[in-house]
C-alpha cells in the first residue's frame, strides 16, 4: 500500500505536569467522580501545578522546535478520557450544576491536521512480546510489552509514540540510554486524544547520536471490530465456535496493538514473539527460531521469529489460531510458500497454493530483484474488512479474494483469486521494500500493484485476455468517479487518519493503474521495467516519493531514447498526479485541407467548464480507415499541456480517424458530427475493421459525452447499433456498463417500457447465440459474456431466461445437496431471478443455504441474492440483521447486505430510510473499522434524480457531519451524483424517450 513525502510538522503545544499515573486507558471518554473535599484539594493542587508548570516553561524550554516543544494540552488530554486506573488514581466527582439553556447543536470540532510525530527520535528496532486470550470464558484481551530502539537524530525533551485503545501501564515505562549505558528518568506520561500520542516526559533532553530503548507494558481488547489486533472466528465440525486473533494494521492501526512510531517511512526491524495454546499455532513476517513454555501458564507456549527486515509498521502482522496450513509443492519457487485455511476450507486454498508461487517467480523476474525474505505465507480470514492486505511475508485475504471450489465458485471467483493474489505479491516489492514516505502518494503503491496484477494474473492465465480486461475493468470504471468536481488529484496531501482512509479508493488504485499503463505505452514496457528495478534497487529498504520514481524512470528514457532528452518524465507525469481529472479532446476535422484542430479541457459529468484551467501533456496515437493500424500504441506527437494544437496529416474526407489507439491514454475523445457518421457506418458495415478494445472506447466515450451533454444521445445511442452483430466480450461489456446509467434514471418514469423493450430486442441476437446453458467449448470471457446478458435478460423480464432460472430453483429446492443443478457462472442470476420472483419460501430456502454453506464464493453470491425479493418486511427484517450482534451477517459483509437491498428498485428508498433512523447505530458497530461505513455511503452515489432526493442526502449529510468524517468524500461525491442526475433528467428524459419510440416504430 502506501505513503508519501513529509508535510512539514507543526510544533504541538501540550501541558506537563508532575502528577504521574499507574495506567492510562487510551481510548474512548469514561466517567470519574469525586467528593467536594476531594475537589478542593485537587483545585489548589491545580493551581500550584500551573504555577510550577509556568516557571519551568519560562526556565527550560529550548528557543528552537524540537521534541523538547511536545507536551500535553489539557484539552487534550480531558477529550481523551483520560483515565487512571492504578493505585494513586483519582475519582473526582464534581458538584451538580443546574441543567442549561437548550442551545443551537454546536458545529462538530474540526479534525486536528497536525498529526505527525517529532522527529528528534527516529526507530530502529521493535521487541514485541504479545499474549492473547482466546479462551472461550475469557475476556478476549491481550497483555504485551515492547522496547523500541530509537535513534536521536536531535535534541528532545520527551519520548512520543502511538498508542489507541490500549491501557498502558505507566510505572513499567523505562527509558534506557544505551550509548551512554544509564536509565534516563521519567519525569511524567501524558496522551493527546486527537493525534493519538503517547508522550513520555523526560528531565533532560536525549543526546543526539545517541540510542535509547524505550520499553512500555500494556493490556488491549480483541475486539471485533477487524482493525488492530482483532479476534475473529468460525464454526468448528461440531457446530462449536473456534476463535482466532489476527491482524489489520494499514494504514494507521499498528498503534491499536502495540505502541509505535505509527508513520510508513520510519521503518525498523521487528523481533515478534506470541504467545499460544499448545493447541494453536502461530505465523508472523519471518519463521519461527524457537518454541519455549511459558513460565506460570501451563499448556502455553512462546513462538519467537526471526528479527525481520526493515519495515514500516503497517506491513506487521501476526496470526494466533488453528487454521490448517499447506506447503507449495517444491521446486516452482525457491521461497517457502504456505497456504492457510479453516480446516473446512484448507482444499478450497489448493489453486492460490498453485499460482502464488507461480507469480512470486515471476515478479522476482519482472521487477528484476529478488524477493528479500526467507518466506511467504497467505492466509485466509472468516473476517477482514479489505480484500486482501500485503503484509511482508503474511499476506491476509478475505475468503472470497483467496479461496476457490470447482464447481461451485464462478469463472470470476476463479479470476478475482488470481488478480488479488498478484496485487498482493506485487506489493511485496511495490510498496513493501520500497514504501512512499507519506500517505500522500498511496497511489504509488496501489496504482503500481493494480497494473501489475493484470500482468501477473495474464502470466499464469495467458488465455483470459487480461490486459483487454484492464480497459473496461478500471479505466472506463474510474473515469466516471474522475469527472466529478469532487473527485481528487491522486497524489493529495492527507494529514488526519479519517483523510487517509478516504483515499483509499478508485482514484488512488484504478486511475493510478491507468495513468501507469499509458506510461508503460509511451516509454514502452522494457524501459519501464528496467527504471522501476534501478528505483527498487536504490531506495530498497526505504522510503520515496513520486519525483524519485519519476527521477529513474526519466534517466532510463533517455538511455533508451525513449523520451526526447528535453522532456523528462515528472513533466508529463505531475500533470496527472497534481491534478484531479482528466481530459477530452476535441478533434474538429477540416475536410477541405487535411488538417484538424485538437483542443483539450478537464472533462465533468455535468458538463460545466472546469474553475480550474487544467491542462495535460496527452499522448497522441490515432489511426484512419485507410491504414487501420491499431497496433501502434507508443504516441507520435503530444499535446504539450497547451489547449489546442493543429495536425496536418489527417486522411481523405471520405475517411474516418481514431484517436487514442487501444484506449493507451487516460482520456476521452470527441469528433465532428461528419467523423462521428463514418465511424458509426463502419461498425454497422463492418465492425472488426476497428480493434475490439477501441470498439469498446467508441461506445464508452460517446455515451459519456452524451451524459455530458457534449454530443447528441441519437449520434450515442446509434453507435450501438451494431451490437447485434458483435461477438466480443469487451463492446458488450462497455455498452451494458454505460446503459445501466440510463437504466436506473428512467426506472421509475412512465418511459422506462420503451427502454425495456430497447434493451431486449439489443440483447436478443446475442443471447441466441451464446444460450442460456454453458457450453464445454465456452472460452473464459464466454462466460462473463453470458453472465452479463442473463443478468440484463432476466431484470428485464426476458421470458424464456425468468421461466429457466425459476425451474433450476425449483429444482434446487427440491434437491438442495445437489451442486450440479446450477451451473457455477449461472448461480448469481438464477438465485436473484428465482428469488424476486417468488415469496417467502424461496428466501428462507436461500438464507438457510447461507448458512450451511462452506464455500466463501456462495455465502457472498447467497447474501447478494437474499436482496432481490420484492417482499417489503423481508427486506426490512434483513436489514435491521445488519446491525443485530449473532443474526448470521459478518460484520464484513454488512455493507454487502445494505447496499444489494438498496440497488433493488423496491428497497432502495427502505435501505435510505434505515440508514437516516439506524446512522448511529450503523456507525457504532461498522465505524471503528477503516473502511466500513464508507461503504454503506457509497451506495447514497446510486440512482438518486429526484430534487426531494437531492434535498434529503443535503441534509441528512449535513446533521450527521460529525458521525461520518470517515465518508466524507463519499458523501460529497453522493450529492454531486445527485445533482448531476436531476440535471440530466431535466435535460434528457424528452429526448430519450422520443428516440426510443423512433426505434420502435421502425
Amino acid at each position: 500500500m502506501v505513503l508519501h513525502s513529509m508535510t512539514s510538522r507543526e510544533e504541538l503545544a501540550m501541558d506537563f505536569s508532575s502528577q504521574e499515573q499507574d495506567s492510562i486507558t487510551f481510548g474512548k471518554k469514561s466517567g470519574c467522580f469525586m467528593n467536594r473535599c476531594c475537589s478542593a484539594l485537587l483545585l489548589a493542587l491545580f493551581l500550584c501545578s500551573l504555577l510550577a508548570t509556568g516557571l519551568l516553561v519560562h526556565y527550560l524550554t529550548p528557543g528552537c522546535r524540537s521534541g523538547s516543544d511536545l507536551v500535553t494540552d489539557a484539552d487534550h488530554a480531558s477529550s481523551a478520557g483520560f483515565q487512571p486506573t492504578g493505585k494513586n488514581s483519582l475519582e473526582p466527582q464534581p458538584e451538580p450544576e443546574p441543567e442549561p439553556e437548550p442551545e443551537p447543536e454546536p458545529e462538530p470540532p474540526a479534525k486536528v491536521r497536525d498529526v505527525r510525530l517529532p522527529l528528534h527520535l527516529v526507530p530502529e528496532g521493535y521487541q514485541v512480546r504479545l499474549l492473547p486470550s482466546l479462551e472461550e470464558d475469557g475476556d478476549f484481551t491481550f497483555s504485551g510489552e515492547v522496547t523500541l530502539t530509537l535513534l536521536a537524530a536531535s535534541s528532545g525533551r520527551n519520548v512520543t509514540v502511538h498508542v489507541k485503545d490500549l491501557v498502558v501501564e505507566n510505572d513499567t515505562i523505562s527509558v534506557r540510554d544505551t550509548t551512554a549505558g544509564a536509565a534516563l528518568p521519567v519525569s511524567g506520561v501524558r496522551y493527546d486524544a486527537d493525534r493519538e500520542f503517547l508522550v513520555i516526559l523526560l528531565p533532560r533532553d536525549v543526546q543526539p547520536q545517541h540510542r535509547y530503548d524505550v520499553t512500555i507494558r500494556f493490556t488491549g481488547n480483541l475486539k471485533d471490530k477487524l482493525a488492530g489486533f482483532y479476534r475473529s472466528s468460525y464454526e468448528g465440525p461440531q457446530g462449536e465456535k473456534r476463535w482466532l486473533a489476527v491482524t489489520q494494521f494499514q494504514p494507521t492501526d499498528a498503534r491499536q496493538a502495540f505502541p509505535c512510531l505509527d508513520e510508513p517511512a520510519l521503518k525498523a526491524t521487528f523481533a515478534i514473539t506470541l504467545g499460544r495454546s499448545v493447541n494453536m499455532s502461530s505465523a508472523s513476517n519471518m519463521p519461527i527460531t524457537r518454541t519455549e513454555p511459558i513460565d506460570g501458564k501451563p499448556g502455553f507456549v512462546w513462538d519467537v521469529y526471526e528479527k525481520s527486515v526493515p519495515m514500516s509498521t503497517y506491513l506487521v502482522a501476526f496470526m494466533v489460531s488453528d487454521l490448517a496450513s499447506r506447503e507449495a509443492d517444491p521446486g516452482v519457487s525457491e521461497t517457502l510458500f504456505r497456504v492457510w485455511a479453516r480446516p473446512a476450507a484448507i482444499e478450497q486454498a489448493e489453486y492460490a497454493r498453485k499460482i502464488g508461487p507461480q507469480i512470486l517467480e515471476y515478479f522476482e523476474e519482472f521487477f528484476k530483484t529478488p524477493y528479500p525474505l526467507p518466506k511467504q505465507d497467505m492466509a485466509a480470514l472468516p473476517d477482514f474488512s479489505a480484500g486482501a492486505m500485503e503484509n511482508w511475508g503474511l499476506i491476509n485475504y478475505r475468503e472470497t479474494a483467496m479461496l476457490y471450489e470447482p464447481g461451485v465458485s464462478s469463472a470470476k471467483n476463479k479470476q478475482r483469486v488470481a488478480v488479488v493474489v498478484a496485487h498482493e505479491l506485487a506489493h511485496q516489492w511495490f510498496g513493501n521494500l520500497v514504501t512512499p514516505s507519506w500517505w500522500t502518494d498511496l497511489w504509488l503503491n496501489e496504482g503500481f500493484a493494480s497494473y501489475v496484477e493484470y500482468i501477473g494474473a495474464d502470466k499464469v492465465e495467458p488465455s483470459w485476455r487480461m490486459m483487454e480486461q484492464f480497459v473496461t475493468n478500471e479505466v472506463q470504471n474510474v473515469m466516471t468517479t474522475d469527472a466529478l468536481e469532487t473527485s481528487h488529484p491522486i497524489s493529495i496531501k492527507v494529514h488526519h487518519p479519517d483523510e487517509i482512509n478516504e483515499i483509499f479508493d478508485r482514484i488512488s488504485y484504478e486511475k493510478g493503474a491507468s495513468i501507469i499503463r499509458m506510461m508503460s505505452h509511451y516509454l514502452t514496457s522494457e524501459t519501464l521495467r528496467n527504471g522501476l528495478a534501478n528505483y527498487l534497487n536504490d531506495r530498497k529498504y526505504e522510503a520515496a516519493t513520486q519525483d524519485d520514481l519519476w527521477r529513474f524512470l526519466t534517466e532510463q528514457a533517455h538511455r533508451d531514447g525513449t523520451l526526447a532528452s528535453d522532456i523528462s518524465v515528472k513533466q508529463i507525469m505531475d500533470t496527472w498526479t497534481l491534478q484531479m481529472g482528466y481530459p477530452v479532446v476535441k478533434v474538429e476535422r477540416n475536410y477541405r485541407d487535411g488538417t484538424a484542430q485538437l483542443s483539450q479541457k478537464r472533462f465533468l459529468l455535468n458538463g460545466a467548464e472546469s474553475a480550474s484551467e487544467y491542462l495535460w501533456w496527452v499522448p497522441l496515437t490515432y489511426t484512419s480507415q485507410g491504414t487501420a493500424d491499431f497496433d501502434t500504441t507508443r504516441p507520435s506527437t503530444w499535446i504539450r499541456k497547451q489547449p489546442q494544437m493543429t495536425l496536418t496529416d489527417m486522411p481523405p474526407s471520405d475517411q474516418w480517424v481514431i484517436f487514442n489507439t487501444q484506449e493507451t491514454g487516460y482520456y476521452k475523445v470527441n469528433y465532428d458530427q461528419q467523423n462521428w457518421v463514418m465511424i458509426t457506418s463502419q461498425l454497422a458495415n463492418d465492425h472488426t475493421a476497428i480493434h475490439t478494445i477501441n470498439r469498446a472506447q467508441l461506445i464508452d466515450d460517446a455515451l459519456d459525452l452524451a451524459r455530458a451533454g457534449m454530443l447528441g444521445y441519437d449520434t450515442a445511442l446509434s453507435v450501438l447499433g451494431y451490437l447485434g452483430s458483435e461477438v466480443e466480450y469487451l463492446p458488450w461489456d462497455a455498452a451494458l456498463n454505460n446503459l445501466a446509467y440510463v437504466n436506473v434514471q428512467l426506472k421509475r418514469t412512465a418511459g422506462y417500457g420503451l427502454f425495456k423493450r430497447f434493451i431486449l430486442k439489443l440483447i436478443q441476437p446475442m443471447y441466441e447465440r451464446v444460450g442460456f446453458e454453458e457450453s464445454a467449448s465456452d472460452a473464459h470471457l464466454d462466460h462473463f459474456t453470458r453472465g452479463n446478458l442473463l443478468n440484463w435478460a432476466c431484470s428485464m423480464g426476458h421470458p424464456d431466461c425468468v421461466k429457466r432460472s425459476v425451474d433450476q430453483y425449483k429444482r434446487w429446492m427440491a434437491d438442495p445437496d445437489n451442486d450440479s443443478i446450477i451451473a457455477a457462472n449461472q448461480k448469481s442470476v438464477v438465485y436473484c431471478t428465482a428469488i424476486r420472483e417468488g415469496g417467502e419460501e424461496e428466501w428462507e430456502f436461500a438464507w438457510a443455504r447461507y448458512q450451511a454453506a462452506n464455500v466463501a464464493a456462495e455465502k457472498s453470491r447467497l447474501l447478494s441474492a437474499l436482496g432481490c425479493t420484492k417482499e417489503i418486511w423481508i427486506m426490512s427484517r434483513y436489514l435491521n440483521w445488519t446491525v443485530t450482534p449473532d443474526s448470521g451477517i459478518r460484520v464484513q459483509d454488512g455493507a454487502q447486505v445494505f447496499s444489494t437491498v438498496a440497488y433493488n428498485s423496491v428497497g432502495r428508498y427502505l435501505a435510505w430510510d434505515f440508514l437516516r433512523d439506524n446512522i448511529n447505530l450503523v456507525a457504532k458497530v461498522y465505524g471503528a473499522s477503516s473502511f466500513m461505513l464508507s461503504r454503506f455511503i457509497r451506495t447514497l452515489q446510486y440512482g438518486y434524480n429526484t430534487e426531494l432526493d437531492l434535498k434529503q442526502l443535503k441534509e441528512f449529510f449535513s446533521a450527521n457531519a460529525a458521525i461520518l468524517t470517515s465518508a466524507e468524500r463519499e458523501a460529497r461525491q453522493a450529492v454531486e451524483y445527485s445533482t448531476t442526475n436531476v440535471a440530466w433528467m431535466k435535460k434528457n428524459y424528452d429526448t430519450i424517450v422520443r428516440w426510443l419510440k423512433e426505434q420502435e416504430s421502425r
